[in-house]
């Protein structure tokens, strides 16, 4: 009895995590409708004058006051998160209005912002057990802060210098189109794994870890993996950054290759024989990277 009624508990708690989140991020993102409450251009960003940037600090601050007053500390730890993104995105729509020189960074606040409020959105659907602030991902790691930085960076200088570089609307369409394919693998095998997903990788095993090799796990072992790689790629591509399209494959590459190996001994160890059928079966989905060598 008491077991059912802590269920019941913590369903209703990650309803009221996961609700919380969309009700910010929405929030965050109604910053697109300025241009209808000011009567300006929907572009407002490109170039926003005192009005657009006042307007846009009254926004930030009504929003972070509304979320003071719905929600208590720990729901507002998630709700500042999420609004936060949802502000991103939404300021990303503005940019992407119209013609813009800033247009294509329009496209990638909004794929950033949302992959990172998706990853939230998604593990509380999912895993709720798992679910914590780190699910947003922001914090995922020094150099992932650091790539996210270094093209910006790029973007920017090179619009200054070579502007014409940063207008390639075709290859911007290729790398939107990576982005939105890749995140939709991700999250696909995210659902698909259900419970048994978790962006740490685990030691131990659950009573409830499965192996599922069913849906995108009988394309690729690791889907979540192939659909990051490529969205972080695609990312790039997106804003014509040159430099970093081949740093981000290489580092990417380089980092899901030793994330393969060490979660695959993991693996081998929860599943054995069943595990090691599957890896004969089913390729890694990531270009030269074949996984943990087993030695017989």
């Amino acid at each position: 009895m008491a077991a059912a009624a802590a269920g019941r508990w913590r369903r209703g708690r990650l309803g009221r995590e996961a609700r919380a989140s969309l009700a910010a991020f929405l929030l965050g993102a109604s910053v697109a409708a300025l241009p209808l409450a000011l009567g300006s251009p929907p572009a407002l960003l490109a170039a926003p004058g005192l009005r657009g940037r006042l307007a846009l600090a009254l926004h930030v601050a009504a929003v972070n006051g509304a979320l003071l007053l719905l929600y208590p500390r720990p729901l507002y730890k998630i709700a500042v998160r999420a609004g936060f993104l949802g502000f991103a995105f939404g300021c990303g729509l503005l940019l992407s209005a119209g013609r813009s020189a800033w247009r294509h960074f329009g496209w990638y606040m909004c794929s950033l912002s949302l992959f990172h409020y998706s990853e939230y959105l998604v593990t509380a659907i999912n895993n709720p057990r798992s679910l914590s602030l780190d699910s947003f991902l922001l914090n995922h790691s020094f150099e992932y802060n650091l790539a996210a930085l270094s093209s910006w960076v790029e973007f920017t200088l090179e619009k200054l210098l070579v502007p014409e570089m940063k207008q390639i609307t075709w290859l911007s369409t290729v790398g939107l189109l990576m982005v939105i394919v890749g995140d939709c693998l991700r999250k696909a095998a995210m659902l698909t794994a259900g419970s048994n997903f978790n962006h740490i990788v685990q030691n131990e095993k659950s009573d409830t870890h499965t192996l599922v090799t069913s849906g995108v796990y009988g394309w690729f072992r690791h889907p979540s993996y192939v659909g990051w790689f490529y969205w972080s790629i695609g990312t790039q591509v997106l804003l014509c950054n040159p430099i970093c399209v081949v740093g981000y494959t290489l580092a990417s590459w380089r980092f899901f290759r030793e994330r393969i190996e060490e979660e695959e001994i993991t693996l081998i160890h929860f599943f054995g024989e069943e595990y090691l059928e599957y890896k004969k079966k089913v390729p890694s989905g990531l270009p030269f990277i074949k996984g943990v060598k087993v030695e017989l």
